[in-house]
């Protein structure tokens, strides 16, 4: 893309987000023309005038080559929700960052990804569930995404590594600083076989109120959030909250109830998360059982036309008539039937009889977590 630098750019000014990135783009056409317009014309483009003099006072400071040449320097690339590059589930969210920073390599097979999340601080038996769980999924080619910070974190990672699968750490700070300091050869093996991606600009320190910012793209990266070993306040449970307005399945490995590390996982069941003592519990609630035994994963579990997102968005677990998609769509009903056919030998909807279709994975919005 000829305007990457400005993206980047705009990624430097602070409380530039989802929602200006839009409203520029479609003002002005193209970043570019947007990261020279004058104050009357961003207002005009709709930005508040808190906004307006953010990028006033920073774009004088920023050289945008230099930011460029950083990113080779450090071997990070942007890429922005326009490009193919950008992960197909992150771009599902509402909240989806307008610029994702990646060091390492993103590959087709991530659309079929976890994430595994839980407390820095472990009991032998919560390690222990980490390392087997995530080590047989990414043994059966599910990606493994996480935070790469201390206790379940690093040990999902380890794993996933051990297993020779792929693993994604996402950072709450820019790809230039490693954090925690002392996972940066964690860091580095992840890049060999998977990335490091943040969607912060280089130079970010890590800051509290970045992390659970960093948790919505864990969750949204990811078909599901597994769970394990949670306090009652902890970050993880941000994750599952995040999974759960994203539309996502969360799981929890259940534990003691004399052991204050489980009893968030053991409250997220409670309320409706999916109970797992295996690996074998994701891969079916998700529907990838029969792709397992086959010793291949089908990468289609993941709407990959248009068509088909559009008829997915359609969908729930309730039965919906054929005739009734095509309404909601407004697509012929040739074009609905012979796309359900095939979304179903994907794996991603079922016909439960008379024409009525529902989706194959059944979602977890019945339930919410509360985040004390």
């Amino acid at each position: 893309m000829s305007d990457i630098k400005y993206w980047v750019g705009f990624t430097l000014v602070p409380g530039i987000g989802r929602v200006k990135f839009s409203l520029m783009e479609q003002h002005f056409g193209s970043l570019e023309t947007a990261w020279y317009a004058s104050a009357s014309e961003l207002q005009a483009a709709g930005l508040d005038n808190r906004s307006v003099e953010a990028i006033m006072a920073k774009r004088s400071a920023i050289s945008l080559d230099a930011e460029m040449e950083k990113l080779e320097r450090f071997k990070v690339k942007a890429h922005t929700w326009k490009d193919e590059e950008y992960p197909s589930l992150l771009k599902e969210i509402y909240d989806l960052p307008p610029v994702l920073y990646v060091r390492g390599t993103l590959a087709p097979e991530d659309a079929v990804s976890v994430a595994v999340v839980g407390t820095r601080r472990p009991t032998y038996y919560g390690r222990e569930t980490a390392e087997q769980i995530a080590g047989d999924l990414a043994r059966n080619r599910v990606t493994i995404v996480s935070g790469l910070a201390r206790g379940i974190d690093a040990t999902a990672h380890h794993a996933a590594l051990e297993a020779g699968g792929r693993t994604i750490a996402v950072f709450g700070c820019g790809l230039d600083i490693v954090y925690p300091g002392d996972h940066a050869k964690l860091a580095r093996q992840i890049m060999e076989c998977g990335a490091l991606i943040s969607e912060f600009p280089l130079g970010t320190r890590p800051r509290a109120d970045n992390f659970p910012r960093r948790n919505r793209i864990m969750s949204g990266l990811s078909l599901g959030v597994l769970v394990i070993e949670a306090r009652e306040r902890s970050g993880a449970l941000i994750t599952a909250q995040w999974a759960l307005e994203q539309n996502r399945d969360v799981f929890a490995v259940p534990g003691s109830v004399l052991s204050p590390s489980s009893r968030g996982t053991n409250r997220l069941i409670q309320e409706g998360a999916k109970l797992v003592s295996d690996y074998y519990d994701i891969l079916e609630e998700l529907n990838l059982t029969f792709a397992a035994q086959q010793g291949t994963l089908l990468l289609e579990t993941v709407p990959t036309t248009e068509t088909e997102s559009l008829i997915i968005q359609h969908l729930s677990s309730e039965p919906t008539h054929i005739d009734e998609v095509g309404r909601q769509c407004g697509l012929p009903i040739a074009t609905v039937s012979s796309t359900l056919a095939v979304m179903e030998l994907k794996g991603m909807v079922r016909q439960v009889g008379g024409m009525n279709y529902t989706v194959a994975r059944e979602t977890r919005a019945e339930y919410r977590v509360r985040v004390e």
